[in-house]
């Protein structure tokens, strides 16, 4: 699972630059980063980080459409060949970002973040409509891109609820997931048999060592691209 391919490619400042401020947000936290230490930590000076990217915000914006697309990409090869259902794969990509929010505190900042800064919330709402669409969209023939938009707003919200309570002895990550399912779902007008059926059909895969060799997997991505 640790060999996510990512399509778009980078100039090398560009690189060099997201590669520092990945370790660095997952080492510090985005809020704990300066702007100089990514500029040091990339070897490239002040003004040319800010030539590069105007803003913190837009280095998260960057990494955060990055990241979407390793875990869509990740969850592509796991459930290759044990089933083209759409609901399932969703359910599997999200469970992944459950799972990967859940690898560190800095990595939930980072998740949270993005959903309440206005350039990243635009690229989590946008690049999951698209992904909505293409999974519900046979399931809920009626809905248009516009509306697939709207209900991902509802059910961007659910993800970063559950996101962001950490779990413990109680809430374990299996009801987290089970629970974040039978909420987000519901938005969607999924069946309880479906429901229970992707609940089941997660619980089959080891989240943690794959949500793990993503985010390693993206780092080498960015590292190798400098």
């Amino acid at each position: 699972m640790a060999n996510v391919g990512h399509g778009k490619r980078f100039e090398k400042n560009q690189s060099k630059i997201l590669h520092a401020a990945a370790k660095l947000f997952l080492a510090k936290g985005f809020r704990e980063t300066r702007m100089a230490e990514i500029a040091e930590l990339a070897e490239v000076s002040y003004g040319a980080l800010f030539r590069t990217f105007d803003s913190k915000e837009e280095i998260l914006s960057e990494l955060v459409a990055l990241v979407l697309e390793a875990q869509f990409e990740t969850a592509e090869r796991l459930v290759a060949g044990k089933t083209e259902d759409r609901i399932l794969f969703y359910a599997a990509e999200t469970t992944l970002q459950l799972y990967m929010a859940e690898n560190s505190e800095h990595m939930r900042e980072m998740y949270n973040v993005s959903y309440s800064l206005p350039k990243s919330a635009d690229v989590v709402y946008r690049t999951l409509t698209n992904k909505l669409e293409y999974v519900f969209g046979e399931h809920l023939p009626h809905l248009e891109t516009k509306d697939f938009y709207e209900l991902e707003i509802a059910s961007g919200g659910i993800m970063r609820g559950y996101m962001t309570v950490p779990c413990d002895i109680y809430f374990t990550m299996e009801r987290k997931v089970r629970r974040f399912l039978e909420t987000t779902f519901l938005v969607y007008r999924v069946s309880d048999e479906k429901i229970a059926e992707a609940v089941d059909f997660v619980s089959r895969f080891d989240y943690p060592a794959i949500a793990q060799a993503t985010v390693d997997s993206l780092l080498t991505y960015l590292e190798n691209n400098v």
